[in-house]
């Protein structure tokens, strides 16, 4: 798949439920706790998995605990692309929306750790 982010993907494993997904106009889609796996991050979005399907083009909340310090984000999250994952899994690439370009020493923070 071609690269696509303007910041270094890192891997990372979260687990996440998506309780909704909506679009700007409020059109909401219910989702019963779809399970998400979040397989990497950057500053710029995640990649995760998923057995669920979610629309491409809308949005969800998403709480997310980065690095052993235990930052936590709040934000919102927009679906951008799909396809299906070696494993059979639907793989999603998604943007944050409306983060605060002041938070991102957290993944400064977190890139250290990892080396």
């Amino acid at each position: 798949m071609e690269e696509k982010r303007k910041s270094k993907r890192l891997p990372i494993s979260l687990e996440l439920n998506v309780s909704s997904v909506f679009k700007q106009d409020n059109v909401k889609v219910g989702v019963t706790d779809a399970p998400v796996i979040v397989t990497d991050i950057s500053k710029g979005g995640i990649g995760f998995e998923s057995e669920s399907i979610l629309p491409v083009g809308y949005y969800f909340n998403a709480r997310l605990e980065i690095g052993s310090k235990e930052a936590v984000l709040y934000t919102v999250v927009k679906i951008i692309r799909s396809y299906e994952g070696e494993n059979g899994k639907t793989m999603y690439g998604c943007e944050f929306v409306g983060f605060a370009p002041v938070l991102e020493y957290i993944f400064d923070d977190y890139e250290a750790e990892l080396k």
